[in-house]
Parts: C-alpha cells; structure tokens; sequence
C-alpha cells in the first residue's frame, strides 16, 4: 500500500452545538461526509447537548414538531413553532440566554459574542439540519478546518445502511479509507472493506483537559465551550493534543485491516 497515495472519508450525522470529537474527524479527512439524510433518534444528540454551568451542567434541546415533519430522516425535520414567532424566539432566546448567563464571563466570549448573536437573534430556523449545517461550517472555520472537501448526503445518491452506506461512500467518492467513530466496531463487516481494497480506522477520540468556567472539568462538551475558554488559535492546538493525526496515518500501517488490504493487492 501507497501512503502517498491514501485518500480518506470520514462522516458524521449532523448535531446541535457538536463535539470536538466529530471535527476531529473532519480534520483526519480529505473528504467528509455529512450524513444529513440518517434516520433521527430521540436518545441521540442531534438536536440537543450540554454547556457548562455552576451546577455542573444544563441540557440545551432545539424542539422537534415531529406532526409536521415530513419524515423522521434527519433532513425532514421541522422545528417546532418555526411559524409563530414566540414559539420561535423561545428556544432560540433561551438558548441564547443560557450561553450568555454561563459562557459571558470566558476569555474569548466577547470575541464570539456578534456570531452567536446573529446565530441566535437574528437568523429564524425553521428545520434542524439548517441549524446544523450553519454550525458545523461556522466552528469548522474557527477550527481552522475550511479546506476540507464536504460533501451532503442528501445532494448525492447514496446506498446502503450502516457499514453498506459508508461502504458506498468510499467507492462513489473514490476513497480508498475510511474512519469511523468508536462505536463501529460494533456493526462494521471489515472483510468486506478490505475485499474491496479500502483501509478501516475506529476513532477513539480524547477529550483534551482545559480550563473551563467554573469548578472541575466536564469532558466531551460542545466546541462551543472550548472556543469560548481558549479562542480559536489555542483551540486549533489543543483539540487534537494526544490524539490521533492525520500525518500518522499517511504513514503508517496503523489500519486494522491493512495486511488483508496488502494481501488482496498482492493476489490481484
């Protein structure tokens, strides 16, 4: 195998306010995949996470008006009460408020504070994957990780479920590896990647210890919380402290299935 010549795709489905781990991917990534078309599920955070509070934590929820959406499928989703304005400017004030009573006292909140204005204030959202898809650029900028190639799910034909889908991604977006996310280890068929010659990576992202607002350190929150503490240069740093780099798999046979990858190139 070519590690020069490695070409790699990664995905997630979209979140509210996302983690670090999920650019974490986007940075291990020549190509990403958003997975906006995913089945949504109401024990999943794509509509929902926690910040930091003096209580230790608050969970934020962009409300579902599931009646009138037009599918369960991640893209479909409407929020509720888009149409009349106090239902609108609820969630999206109280969020707003949330951030401000918890987040106003950071280093950097004033840096930020004119983006999460217009994200909260001025913008009116009326489906979740349009909240998503406006963050998941916006802290994808502030994390130094605009160059990627990213691609929507719902802009292209895709096939498949599960470890079939991300399997089509490859072959359609001409990848020859892939990464997932820890958890699919639990339903990817890695025979089948290898017999179509594409390298297989289980991420295990590592939340990074910094300095928060108040007492203690909760790991795995959103972005958000470690932009406000540190600013967009240190946090282009330290998201990735002892993690797994990009450089690392270009260049070595770190891959689970790299021998059986190297062995079917060599029977062809």
């Amino acid at each position: 195998m070519n590690f020069d010549k490695i070409n790699i795709v990664s995905g997630h489905q979209p979140a509210y306010l996302p983690w670090l781990g999920l650019f974490h991917k986007l940075y291990l990534s020549d190509t990403f995949v958003f997975m906006d078309t995913l089945q949504y599920l109401d024990s999943d955070w794509n509509n929902r996470n926690l910040i930091k509070t003096s209580q230790n934590t608050l969970m934020l929820s962009i409300p579902i008006d599931k009646k009138k959406s037009l599918s369960n499928n991640l893209n479909d989703l409407i929020i509720f009460g888009h149409d009349r304005e106090k239902s609108r400017d609820f969630w999206q004030r109280k969020h707003w408020e949330s951030i401000k009573i918890n987040y106003s006292k950071c280093p950097y909140f004033e840096y930020f504070k004119k983006d999460l204005e217009i994200m909260y204030l001025e913008k009116k959202w009326k489906s979740l994957i349009e909240v998503c898809w406006y963050q998941f650029n916006l802290f994808a900028k502030y994390l130094g990780l605009s160059d990627r190639r990213i691609v929507r799910m719902s802009k292209m034909k895709f096939e498949g479920k599960k470890d079939n889908l991300v399997l089509d991604h490859c072959i359609k977006l001409n990848c020859n590896a892939v990464v997932f996310g820890e958890k699919g280890k639990d339903y990817v068929d890695v025979n089948k990647f290898s017999k179509n010659k594409i390298l297989v990576y289980f991420q295990k992202y590592i939340s990074p210890v910094y300095k928060q607002r108040y007492n203690g350190f909760v790991p795995n929150l959103s972005a958000l919380d470690l932009l406000l503490n540190l600013g967009p240069d240190e946090s282009k740093k330290i998201f990735l402290k002892d993690n797994l780099t990009k450089d690392y798999l270009k260049n070595h046979s770190s891959w689970v299935n790299y021998l059986e990858v190297k062995n079917y190139e060599e029977d062809k």
